[in-house]
């Protein structure tokens, strides 16, 4: 039966030197003349001057040299011609080719390239990149690592106190006196001047049509994840509040730290020779992140959650972020994902290939849901950064001497703490689109006024709307 390293046909034709090609570019195989499709031999004609033929074109046209086994089954003749995996990329008359399943298929572009790079052994992330030194590294990156390699027990301080260079060199993420593709997205302050899509871009959903707002996320990788982290768990999921006793206790639809190790996975798994970068759309229950890649052919979407073995598709970048502490050797990604879902009751995310890709569903558990409900007038409640209206709020009467647009900013700062006492200077940022500076201006200017007062320090302290302050 034919199958991927075993074709049969029924006489020779030049064209079928394609098949050989293919063999060499994947893992071998056997080409066999004289035998139709269902096994059964029929025989060839001129038997003595294709012995010579066939081994003279597989070596003019190719350079390969190949076992050709002229056979005899029931006194009809037929041949084996048995192909070696090569260790270089090999053409036929200027194309290649490869065998998927039991199909020849050509191959060009960006899969040419992986090609060249399987056959040869190599992976795309440790390709040396040319213009580009350790001087030109991003020094907040390279000391992030090293915080992270030092807190997570990976590398001790021994190991941490060289130079940038001898790190970059101990990291393996050198060859010669290039850096690599690696290095370059875990550390250049701007891998896209080399890798269209090394970006993260995030947008909040009011529907599946129309969007609320969206950022991009640029630099190096390993703060890449970082700051999409901190802007999707301050600025796009905004926490339900509730109370035990009096312990105030903020609740995510989904867990930050299972979030954190998809994201991780995204990163990690990508393919890179795509422009596309990696999506994550957040809805008020619901987020859907998508990395343009694919799973190692050895683990089926539906074992993700088992025992299964750890093949990155990038694993000189995955090395990095292993030996800073942010993720696991030991394809332990997905039992933490569900660990972390147990601990907080939520729903383990589905994973399916959809969208040309590898995509992630996560949805808000039922107790979230629950909670969801029983704050629905409030703004935790709503994962959009409005400020809620204006009509349903008291209305007051601001100093004129204020510059023009305090007014309406201190009235909605003044609705928010209305609302959540504890509300933070990050939070009021991300609900106002204001910097930090002017917040705390803003909210000096309406305590000297006696609008509002602060209640204990600024840490574990809250806000308290003054007696009288309403107009």
């Amino acid at each position: 039966m034919e199958s991927q390293n075993i074709e049969y046909k029924k006489t020779w034709r030049d064209e079928y030197l394609k098949w050989v090609c293919a063999f060499a570019n994947t893992d071998g195989g056997k080409l066999y003349i004289g035998i139709q499709d269902d096994g059964v031999v029929v025989g060839v004609d001129d038997a003595h001057k294709l012995s010579e033929d066939i081994p003279n074109k597989i070596r003019d046209t190719m350079g390969l040299i190949c076992t050709v086994n002229l056979l005899s089954k029931n006194g009809l003749d037929y041949f084996e011609i048995i192909t070696e995996k090569y260790p270089f990329p090999v053409s036929y008359h200027g194309k290649y080719y490869r065998r998927t399943g039991s199909t020849v298929q050509e191959v060009s572009g960006v899969e040419l390239d992986k090609m060249i790079l399987s056959v040869q052994g190599r992976t795309w992330d440790s390709v040396p990149v040319p213009h580009i030194t350790v001087d030109d590294l991003e020094n907040d990156a390279i000391r992030l690592f090293k915080k992270k390699a030092l807190d997570s027990g990976r590398l001790d301080e021994a190991a941490l106190n060289v130079s940038n260079k001898t790190l970059i060199q101990n990291l393996h993420i050198t060859e010669g006196k290039y850096l690599t593709r690696a290095c370059m997205l875990a550390f250049h302050p701007d891998p896209e001047m080399w890798v269209t899509g090394a970006y993260i871009k995030v947008a909040y959903f009011e529907n599946d049509a129309d969007i609320l707002y969206q950022d991009e996320i640029h630099g190096p990788l390993i703060l890449q994840v970082e700051k999409t982290m901190e802007l999707i768990y301050t600025k796009y999921m905004k926490a339900l509040i509730s109370y035990d006793d009096i312990y105030r206790k903020e609740t995510f639809f989904f867990p930050r730290a299972a979030f954190r190790e998809l994201l991780l996975n995204a990163v990690i798994h990508k393919d890179y020779l795509s422009t596309t970068p990696i999506q994550i759309r957040i809805y008020k229950d619901k987020i859907r992140l998508w990395n343009d890649g694919a799973l190692p052919k050895e683990v089926p979407v539906e074992d993700l959650f088992k025992e299964h073995v750890s093949k990155p598709c990038n694993p000189n970048l995955a090395n990095v972020f292993f030996k800073c502490g942010m993720i696991e050797s030991w394809a332990r990604g997905f039992n933490k994902i569900k660990r972390y879902c147990e601990e907080e009751n939520a729903k383990l995310p589905e994973i399916d290939l959809s969208l040309g890709g590898v995509t992630a569903r996560c949805f808000a558990s039922d107790a979230y849901l629950a909670l969801m409900n029983e704050h629905k007038e409030t703004e935790n409640v709503s994962l959009s950064p409005k400020i809620a209206d204006k009509t349903d709020q008291k209305r007051i009467k601001w100093p004129e001497k204020w510059p023009e647009k305090w007014p309406e900013k201190c009235q909605q700062i003044y609705d928010a703490i209305s609302q959540d006492k504890y509300v933070t200077i990050a939070k009021l940022e991300t609900l106002l689109y204001i910097g930090h500076t002017t917040i705390k201006k803003m909210l000096s200017a309406m305590q000297e006024e006696g609008f509002i007062r602060r209640v204990g320090a600024d840490k574990g302290g809250y806000w308290e709307i003054a007696p009288g302050a309403a107009k």
